[in-house]
């Protein structure tokens, strides 16, 4: 029978064989350099906004039916109308994104809907430390 580390180890390496792969050019612009603890976590964070604010985006042009800078079908009359500032709160920390919006207001995002203030994955933590047998009082501190 395996050990626990050996599971444990076949277990992230599964993890990490699932995630896409990222184009060497893109790690390039970010990396410059030796970089610490604080600038590899700064340019997560930056790439985690922009790819949240891409998905809404293509969410929108999904829900209008045209992309971004083509051609708006004449028979609509719903379009963009700019983008609104939303503070979201991810396992790194609080994250300022763009929501774009529409004329109709009629576009509900699926990724963080209107009203969420948490990323995905956060509630499903606290309630993982919660059924670990944590007090609510050692989960607030474990947060704060």
């Amino acid at each position: 029978m395996p050990s626990k580390t050996k599971l444990k180890n076949a277990a992230i390496a599964a993890r990490t064989a699932a995630l896409p792969t990222i184009a060497k050019k893109l790690i390039d612009q970010f990396v410059n350099g030796p970089m610490s603890a604080e600038a590899v976590n700064a340019a997560s964070m930056a790439f985690k906004k922009a790819l949240i604010e891409r998905a809404l985006g293509a969410e929108l042009s999904h829900h209008l039916g045209y992309a971004t800078g083509a051609g708006k079908p004449t028979e609509s009359k719903n379009h963009r109308n700019g983008a609104s500032g939303k503070t979201v709160r991810t396992e790194e920390g609080p994250l300022r994104i763009k929501v774009p919006r529409d004329r109709t207001g009629s576009f509900e995002p699926l990724l963080i809907p209107k009203h969420e203030r948490r990323f995905t994955g956060f509630d499903d933590k606290i309630v993982a430390m919660y059924a670990r047998g944590m007090t609510v009082r050692a989960i607030q501190g474990f947060l704060a």
